[in-house]
């Protein structure tokens, strides 16, 4: 009986097993796109049973048991483990997994895996470009990749940005080298973020290969492509949302505004001007009558595929953005076409070509300077109203030669910039003898920029300095033309398996040109923008005649360039190169230079002694040193030329002719900068955590700089200016770090969170100029340039007065050293620094810097089912601004702080008394620096994507997202925005009525077909 029961439970287990045994039939597509994939490997989990995808994606497997697990791989995607629980046909969607893609990397006319670079390189993908929808590509590095600092030269539509690798180095053109699909560009505004792959940035020596313009670092764009084999692929994305300012800065209202004249007056030995303040209440809020919600757009559509032989993509974008300050008067339009085309001509011999074109239109108002719009609604004085009881734009008398009602200035400006550019490039290389290739590339830029500004009759008030009486047209075009062509021979070869080499040897020459033409004209008929055109006007002048300017230029490189790049088994990696540059910038005795790096790496984790770790997958040192050149100067300062203006007396008339221009130095030379990096990446725990760190010095010397000279050099005639002098050293050293961590928890839910921080210490090491520095940036009117590049201290740090505290009472001002401004109670209190009893210029000092001690970014995402998530944050620590934006005029507008003023021994130790006498408290002091230091949000997404409705669909993903940018900023600093900055190196950092960034929210679909 036993026997018979045991035969039967075998039996019905053999049964239930064969029951199981299924047939699985399926499909594999790409995720975002939604396109088959042929060749996804697929694999019986703990079995060597499995089978391929055909050319649609298809695939079938026999005899698969219930309950297991079938793996998913393919090359540049996320593996993916799919438990079998039916028969139905199964959908399997790959995702790409960005650290695989990035595992190839451009760099210098070439490519190479992320194990094998031996530089400073960071990757910042499409998904994170994507996430923070930016409206010029700089605004998605903010806080992705460590020692990159980007700074706001303005908030408005089109604003422009500095980009810093690794601080400022020069006091002359600080800007990295940017290519986009190797092709040079100047700014990144051309460029549709939507249409960027990935974003490359070099940031030390191993730059070298790319020659002078690298010296501060270089920016590598790739665009997408489509692949070979890809069907047709269209992609639709759009957005549309409003921005607002992130913050209006506390002034105070008429009531409390005439009550602090009246007391100024009144310490001034003045009758007070308002009699009864009982009836002025709150007053116009002049910030509230500037700012506005102001909408954005933007519409892009994006076309690939591929064929067996080539590959092809092009995409078109709409961007449209008013301002928050100003609306239509402060627009920006942007469109961008862009094409590329690869192909497979024969065997070895491939073509690559590209072409964009860009159309930006541009309106500004006056910003980030002394009477700027904002600048005027922050002093205009709140018991005044917008317009009068005429109806006409209310005058703003009284209130000193800069301050005007901010409303009519709005409305009285006239003046658009329109930009065209063509961008193209083609390529060809020949792969011959088994492991040569021959390659040529030629690239070329075309750019017409036309502006026209109208300036009607206008009257703003008794003795302002915008007061026009006559009106005034001004027409201007520019044309800029650059091509580039690079050849070079390739070898690459693999001896026995365990050496590799690569080797370069080529040529790039460049050359640029360009040409300013421009006319002004006066009286336009009726005073009115429809009238305004050269054609129209009267006294006509030529503006390169009036300026003294050189109406063309040209310059032109040439190099030769090597490299070598060699490993052993893989593991030991070095990289050789020497350029030789040559540049029109310099004279004979100068012309060439030149410029070797070289670097080296060892990847530790394939020893025998880590090959089997369970903790660190991948550990890599490298250490970098090269010197690179830099050239970023005018032309022709090494030559006199007649490009001056000369007056002189002939019958008695004056008659206008041409003297010399710039004073000549035919001695300058190259700028070098020598750069160390000594770093090292890791994975670990089983490659979830991502870890890189680098320890970075940065010499530059010789820097090109424009000193001060006497004028009886006649430097102050029009197109004069003093020499272009070798003159100075600027050191940067710091310490970056990153590490990043991500898990899958399920098919359903994964996440990642990324972190890096630098940290930065500049400083000035030498100053060879009369005096020992130079100067910059301006504060108030007339008083000395309050930044410095001065031996000692870091670049354009900010020198003036230090404070301490208020005076209390006469005691306190008797005791007082010398000072030849009038001192009483109530006043600033400046420190006598060299304790001479005196207080004067000598008792100037270091009051702070622009430059931040260290910046940070904190990046998190994750996805859940249909949802994603990303947030990103960025930090600035230890960067000092200076409040600019106050007119210390009698009658013109304070913030609130002043409610908390000196009125009496013991009442305030911080802020001076009000009054109109004579005083010293606008005199530059750290009473004006503020800690500029901050933590943004500066972007948070929350998508969802739609599941496919049938297979038969059309739509092979569709998403809708909302965002927020700019969202909440943390600071002590008291003005509108802390990323203020005008991007010079001396002179950076003051705030004279900053337009702020906006926070935008914005409503987003993405469509692929």
């Amino acid at each position: 009986m036993t026997t018979k029961i045991l035969a039967f439970l075998v039996l019905l287990c053999s049964t239930f097993s064969f029951a199981q045994d299924i047939t699985v039939n399926g499909n594999v597509t790409d995720r975002a796109n939604g396109i088959p994939l042929p060749g996804v490997n697929i694999i019986l989990k703990g079995t060597s049973k499995g089978a391929t995808t055909d050319f649609d994606g298809k695939f079938s497997i026999s005899n698969v048991p219930m309950n297991s697990i079938l793996v998913f791989s393919y090359l540049g995607y996320q593996t993916r483990e799919v438990t079998i629980t039916n028969s139905n046909t199964l959908t399997v969607t790959l995702q790409e997994d960005a650290e695989a893609l990035n595992e190839v990397v451009v760099i210098g006319y070439g490519t190479q895996t992320k194990k094998e670079i031996t530089g400073a390189v960071s990757v910042v993908s499409s998904e994170t470009i994507e996430a923070l929808k930016p409206t010029r590509v700089e605004q998605a590095l903010q806080g992705q990749v460590a020692g990159v600092n980007i700074t706001s030269q303005s908030g408005s539509p089109g604003g422009n940005t500095t980009i810093s690798i690794r601080g400022i180095s020069t006091n002359g053109d600080s800007r990295p080298l940017i290519l986009v699909d190797g092709s040079v560009i100047e700014d990144l505004s051309v460029i549709n973020p939507s249409d960027i792959e990935s974003v490359n940035v070099i940031k030390d020596a191993t730059a070298g290969i790319y020659g002078v313009r690298a010296a501060n670092g270089v920016v590598l764009i790739t665009t997408k492509n489509g692949r070979k084999e890809m069907p047709l692929t269209v992609e639709y994305n759009a957005y549309g949302g409003f921005q607002q300012t992130t913050r209006k800065i506390p002034v105070l209202n008429a009531t409390e505004y005439a009550a602090l004249v009246n007391e100024a007056f009144a310490a001034g030995g003045s009758t007070p001007p308002f009699t009864d303040l009982s009836t002025l209440g709150i007053g116009t809020d002049w910030q509230d009558e500037v700012f506005e919600n102001a909408p954005i757009f933007n519409h892009s559509i994006a076309i690939k595929g591929g064929t067996k032989k080539s590959v092809y993509s092009f995409s078109s974008s709409m961007l449209k953005q008013d301002g928050i300050v100003g609306g239509k008067k402060s627009n920006f339009t942007r469109f961008t076409k862009r094409l590329n085309y690869n192909l497979d001509i024969l065997e070895g011999l491939k073509f690559t070509s590209g072409i964009t074109h860009t159309g930006t239109s541009k309106r500004n108002l006056s910003e980030s300077a002394l009477g700027s719009v904002l600048f005027n609604a922050l002093n205009m004085a709140p018991t005044l109203t917008v317009r009068n009881a005429n109806g006409d734009f209310t005058l703003a008398e009284g209130l000193g030669n800069e301050v005007i009602n901010p409303i009519a200035q709005t409305a009285d400006a006239y003046n658009r910039t329109r930009v065209d550019r063509i961008s193209a490039n083609a390529g060809l290389s020949y792969n011959f003898l088994d492991h040569f290739t021959a390659q040529t590339n030629i690239q070329y830029n075309y750019a017409e920029v036309r502006s026209r500004v109208f300036s009607p009759i206008v009257f703003y008030g008794s003795g302002k300095v915008f007061n026009k009486d006559r009106s005034e047209v001004f027409e201007g075009l520019s044309y800029f033309k650059d091509y580039t062509f690079d050849a070079f021979i390739k070898y690459e070869n693999n001896i026995n398996d365990v050496h590799n080499i690569n080797v370069i040897l080529g040529t790039s020459v460049l050359k640029t040109t360009g040409e300013f033409t421009g006319f002004r004209g006066y009286d336009i008929t009726d005073n009115n923008i429809i009238n305004a055109t050269i054609e129209k006007a009267r006294d006509v002048e030529d503006i390169n005649q009036a300026l003294g300017r050189n109406p063309t230029f040209d310059s032109r490189l040439l190099s030769y360039l090597t490299r070598l790049q060699y490993d052993y088994k893989g593991k030991y990696l070095l990289s050789a190169v020497v350029r030789r540059d040559g540049s029109t910038k310099f004279g004979p005795e100068n012309k060439f230079g030149y410029f070797p790096s070289g670097s080296i790496g060892w990847i530790a984790s394939d020893e025998n002694f880590l090959k089997d770790s369970n903790v660190i997958n991948f550990l890599k040192f490298r250490a970098s040193y090269g010197i690179l050149g830099n050239d970023r100067i005018a032309d022709y300062r090494f030559v006199s030329l007649l490009n001056g203006e000369g007056t002189y007396v002939f019958d008695d008339e004056l008659v206008f002719g041409s003297a010399i221009g710039a004073v000549a130095n035919p001695e300058i030379k190259w700028e070098k900068q020598k750069t160390l990096d000594i770093g090292v990446d890791m994975r670990v725990l089983n490659n979830k955590v991502d870890i890189t760190a680098d320890y970075f010095k940065r010499r530059t010397e010789d820097l090109l700089v424009v000193p001060q000279v006497s004028g009886l050099l006649g430097v102050g005639a029009p197109g004069s200016g003093p020499p272009v002098v070798n003159a100075g050293i600027v050191e940067n050293t710091g310490f970056e770090f990153a590490i990043g961590y991500k898990e899958n928890i399920s098919d359903n839910f994964k996440f990642s969170v990324n972190y890096n921080v630098t940290l930065l210490d500049n400083e000035v090491i030498a100053v060879s100029t009369d005096g020992g520095f130079l100067p910059g940036g301006s504060f108030g009117v007339g008083q000395d340039p309050p930044s410095r590049m001065e031996a000692g201290f870091p670049l354009g740090y900010f020198r003036g007065f230090k404070t301490d505290g208020v005076f209390q009472n006469q005691a306190e001002v008797d005791s007082y050293p010398t000072i030849t401004n009038v001192v009483q109670a109530g006043d600033l209190r400046f420190v006598d620094i060299n304790n001479d009893g005196v207080i004067d210029d000598d008792d100037k000092t270091d009051i702070g810097n622009p430059i931040p001690d260290a910046t940070m970014g904190l990046n998190l995402s994750f996805e859940f089912k249909n949802f994603d998530f990303a947030a990103y944050a960025f930090a600035s620590v230890g960067n000092e601004i200076v409040r600019n934006y106050e007119r210390n005029q009698n009658l013109t507008n304070r913030s609130i702080y002043f409610l908390d003023r000196w009125t009496g021994e013991g009442t305030s130790n911080t802020t001076p008394r009000v009054t109109t006498g004579a005083n010293s408290n606008g005199l530059f002091s750290d009473y004006f620096v503020e800690d500029g230091s901050f933590v943004r949000l500066q972007n948070v997404q929350l998508g969802y994507t739609f599941n496919k409705p049938s297979e038969d669909s059309k739509i092979d993903n569709f998403r809708i997202y909302v965002s927020a940018s700019n969202l909440v900023t943390l600071t002590e600093y008291r003005g509108y925005d802390p990323t203020t900055s005008s991007g010079a190196p001396i002179g950076g950092g003051i705030d004279q009525g900053f337009y702020p960034n906006p926070r935008t929210f914005l409503l987003g679909v993405n469509l692929k077909f």
